[in-house]
C-alpha cells in the first residue's frame, strides 16, 4: 500500500502543533497571573497572594516543562519533512524565529531561574521583577511566532529571486497587514484561557469547602479579568475577520461557506454541510443579510465567493467552516458565562448560586478548545498554500518515503501521549493539594534547572498525606 508522505507529514506537524499550542496558550497567561499576584502581595502585604503565587508557580513549572518537550521537535521538522519550505522562504522566516530566541527566549531563560528558585534567595522586589520579565518574555515569544505566521498568511516586504524569497523591508515583513489584530487576538485568547482555568479551580475549591479565602480571591480576580477581556476579544476577533476578508478573501469564503461571489445580499450560514462536489451547501440554515453586515458593514453588500477562484486554489471548506463556528460558539458561551457572573456579583449572589459555580468548575478546558478551533480555522484556511502565493504545501515537502514519516508520527503519538498523561496527572495532584502553607524550604528545588523544578513540582504532587 502506498503511503502519501505529504499527507502524513501534514498530520505529523498538525499533531505536534496541536499538542504544543495548548501549553503556550496557558503559560503566557499564567506568567502574567503570577506576576500580578506578586505585585498585589508586595503592595498589600497580604500573605494570601504570596501563597497563591507560589502555588501557581508550580503549575507553571510543569506546564513549562511539557511545553518545552512538546515544542522542541517542531523546528526539526522544517529540515526533515519540509526542506523545500526551508529553502524557499528560510531567508525570511528563519530570522523571525531567531529573533524570538534572541529576545523572548533569552529573556525568559535569564529570569526564569529567579522566578522558579528565588523565593527565599532574592529580595521580593527582585523576584517580582523577574516574574514580570518572564511574563513579558512569553508575550514577546507570541509576538515573533505570530509575526512569522502572519507573513505566511499574507507575505509582504520581500522580493523573489530565482524562486527564493528574500527580505527587502523587515518592518513590512514583521508588521504584515494581518499581524496586529491577530497578535492581539491570540494574546487575549491566552489570558482568557488562563483566567477560565483559575476561575474553574477557584469554583471547585469553593464548592468543596477548601481554601475558601484563596478560592474567593481566584474567583473574583478571574471573573473581573474576564468581564473586561471577553467582550474585548469579540472586538479583536471582529477586526481580525475584517483584515482576513480584505487580504485573504478565499479563507473568509470558506469560513462562511460562501460559494457565489455575485450573491447579494449574503446570508449568514448558521449551519450547513458544505458540499465541494456540488459547490453548494446541504441542509443550510441561514440568517438573511447578516454575512453582508458582518463582512462588508452594509445591508446588502457582497464579497468574493469560493467559485471566484479555481477549485485547486480553495481550502477544504468543511473543516474551516465548522472549526470557525466552534470557535465562535465557544466565545458566545464564554460571554454568556461572564455576563451571568457579572450580574450575580453585582447582586451579591456570586457565592450563593451553587449551580453557577458548579458549571464554571467544569469550564476549565473551554479556552483551550477555542484556541485550537481558531488555529485550525487559520491554518486549514490558508491551504493549499503553505506561504500564500509563493509556495504550495504540496511543493514544500522533503523527498522522503511515507513509511519513514509514518514511523516517526507513531513515535510522536506514543511519546507525547505519555508526556501529556503524566503532566496532567501531576497538575491534577497539585490542584488537589491546593495553595497550602509550605514549610521552610519546601518550595526550593535541589537543582537550579527549570526542568528540574518541574520534576520537583511533580514530586510534591505525589507526596503522601493528602
Amino acid at each position: 500500500m502506498d503511503i502519501d508522505p505529504i499527507l502524513l507529514s501534514r498530520l505529523q506537524f498538525a499533531f505536534t502543533v496541536t499538542f504544543h499550542i495548548i501549553f503556550p496558550s496557558f503559560t503566557i497567561g499564567l506568567a502574567a497571573w503570577i506576576a500580578t499576584l506578586e505585585g498585589i502581595w508586595l503592595w498589600s502585604k497580604n500573605e494570601r497572594y504570596h501563597r497563591l503565587a507560589r502555588f501557581w508557580t508550580k503549575i507553571f513549572a510543569v506546564s513549562f516543562g511539557m511545553g518545552v518537550v512538546s515544542g522542541v521537535v517542531m523546528s526539526y521538522q522544517f529540515g526533515t519533512n519540509w526542506s523545500e519550505y526551508s529553502r524557499v522562504v528560510g531567508n525570511v522566516v528563519a530570522p523571525l524565529i531567531g529573533y524570538e530566541v534572541l529576545t523572548a527566549f533569552f529573556l525568559e531563560a535569564t529570569f526564569l531561574g529567579i522566578m522558579l528558585f528565588g523565593w527565599n534567595r532574592v529580595p521580593p522586589w527582585l523576584h517580582f521583577t523577574a516574574s514580570v520579565l518572564v511574563a513579558l518574555g512569553t508575550a514577546m515569544s507570541a509576538f515573533w511566532i505570530l509575526s512569522a505566521n502572519s507573513w505566511m498568511q499574507y507575505p509582504t516586504g520581500h522580493t523573489m529571486e530565482n524562486g527564493i524569497a528574500l527580505p527587502a523591508d523587515w518592518l513590512e515583513i514583521i508588521f504584515s497587514p494581518t499581524f496586529p489584530t491577530r497578535f492581539a487576538h491570540m494574546l487575549c485568547a491566552a489570558y482568557i484561557t488562563t483566567a477560565f482555568v483559575v476561575f474553574a479551580v477557584g469554583a471547585r475549591y469553593w464548592l468543596q469547602g477548601r481554601h475558601i479565602d484563596h478560592a474567593e480571591t481566584m474567583i473574583k480576580m478571574a471573573l473581573g479579568l474576564l468581564i473586561v477581556l471577553v467582550p474585548l476579544q469579540m472586538e479583536f476577533g471582529d477586526q481580525s475577520g475584517l483584515k482576513v476578508a480584505k487580504y485573504q478573501p478565499t479563507k473568509v469564503a470558506a469560513m462562511e461557506a460562501h460559494w457565489d461571489g455575485s450573491e447579494s445580499p449574503v446570508p449568514f450560514v448558521l449551519f450547513a454541510w458544505p458540499n465541494q462536489e456540488t459547490e453548494s451547501n446541504d441542509f443550510a440554515i441561514t440568517i438573511p443579510h447578516l454575512a453582508s453586515v458582518l463582512i462588508t458593514r452594509t445591508w446588502d453588500g457582497s464579497f468574493p465567493g469560493l467559485k471566484d477562484v479555481a477549485a485547486n486554489d480553495r481550502p477544504p471548506v468543511a473543516p474551516v467552516f465548522f472549526s470557525f463556528r466552534i470557535m465562535v460558539g465557544l466565545g458566545l458561551i464564554m460571554l454568556a458565562t461572564v455576563v451571568i457572573g457579572a450580574v450575580l456579583w453585582w447582586r451579591r449572589r456570586l457565592f450563593s448560586t451553587g449551580l453557577y459555580l458548579k458549571t464554571v468548575s467544569y469550564m476549565w478546558p473551554i479556552g483551550f478548545l477555542a484556541v485550537l478551533a481558531g488555529w485550525y480555522t487559520t491554518e486549514i484556511g490558508r491551504q493549499p498554500w503553505v506561504v500564500h502565493g509563493i509556495l504550495r504545501t504540496a511543493d514544500a515537502h522533503s523527498p522522503i518515503p511515507g513509511g519513514s514519516v509514518a514511523v516517526t508520527l507513531a513515535m510522536f503519538v506514543i511519546v507525547y501521549g505519555i508526556v501529556f498523561s503524566f503532566g496532567i496527572y501531576y497538575i491534577n495532584r497539585l490542584l488537589r493539594r491546593g495553595p497550602e502553607p509550605m514549610g521552610e524550604g519546601a518550595s526550593e528545588s535541589s537543582s537550579r534547572r527549570p526542568m528540574s523544578y518541574a520534576q520537583d513540582a511533580g514530586r510534591d504532587a505525589i507526596q503522601p498525606g493528602e
